[in-house]
């Protein structure tokens, strides 16, 4: 309670300033309300896979997750891999803005505040990227999200064992393999449902992976939540 009486007083003292246009940001948060409403939003999307859709109604899936559902068992990610949301993602996960991290966790608390898995789990690094990297970007969100919602995160089930070549670098062919096999459980799942944690879903093969290790230890329900869909 205390800390939030302080961070009202120097919100009020110091307004936060929108990082897309200047112009002063809404309370606690660096964005104002107007570049809030133009950032590319994935409202029109598959029900399943959150692949963004010409035109979708609600429940609608598209062709892939029809032919073929993927292991999770839906995503949620609000905002398309666009700029401005891309540069934010850039700037967070390859320049180390902690700031751009947490708003793009908000961004995604927001969108996320009517669902409840019991717990999140931030899609692990290997510890050589991590080592390179200084933190990982699914952690820091994961936390974000932990605190704002309420839900516990849990660093130590999950283990990336397979340093591979980032995902972004491949060919999408390339990508199912280049991740099988290159996670695993180091304790028991406590509960059956679950949030995987990431700043970007893409093909979905590395979130399909995780999402098979973790149903075969008994996970009921598999959520994927990341900040963006490519």
């Amino acid at each position: 309670m205390v800390y939030r009486w302080l961070k009202t007083g120097l919100d009020w003292l110091l307004p936060p300033v929108c990082r897309l246009c200047g112009d002063e940001g809404q309370p606690g948060r660096e964005l104002c309300a107007g570049c809030e409403r133009d950032l590319p939003w994935n409202r029109t999307c598959c029900a399943r896979c959150a692949e963004p859709l010409p035109a979708a109604r609600r429940g609608l899936l598209c062709g892939r997750c029809l032919r073929r559902p993927p292991v999770f068992d839906q995503a949620l990610t609000p905002l398309r891999f666009e700029p401005p949301v891309s540069n934010l993602v850039h700037a967070f996960k390859f320049r180390g803005d902690l700031a751009a991290g947490r708003l793009l966790a908000d961004l995604l608390a927001d969108a996320a505040a009517e669902r409840r898995p019991a717990l999140l789990l931030p899609v692990p690094l290997h510890d050589r990227r991590l080592r390179s990297r200084g933190f990982n970007q699914a952690l820091e969100l994961a936390r974000r999200l932990g605190r704002r919602l309420d839900i516990p995160v849990n660093t130590r089930i999950l283990r990336r064992c397979r340093d591979t070549p980032p995902q972004h670098e491949m060919p999408a062919r390339a990508r199912r393999a280049n991740v099988r096999g290159a996670f695993e459980m180091l304790e028991e799942l406590p509960t059956p449902h679950v949030a995987l944690v990431d700043d970007v879903l893409t093909t979905g093969n590395t979130a399909a992976e995780l999402a098979r290790l973790l149903k075969r230890a008994g996970a009921a329900r598999v959520e994927v939540w990341a900040v963006a869909r490519a």
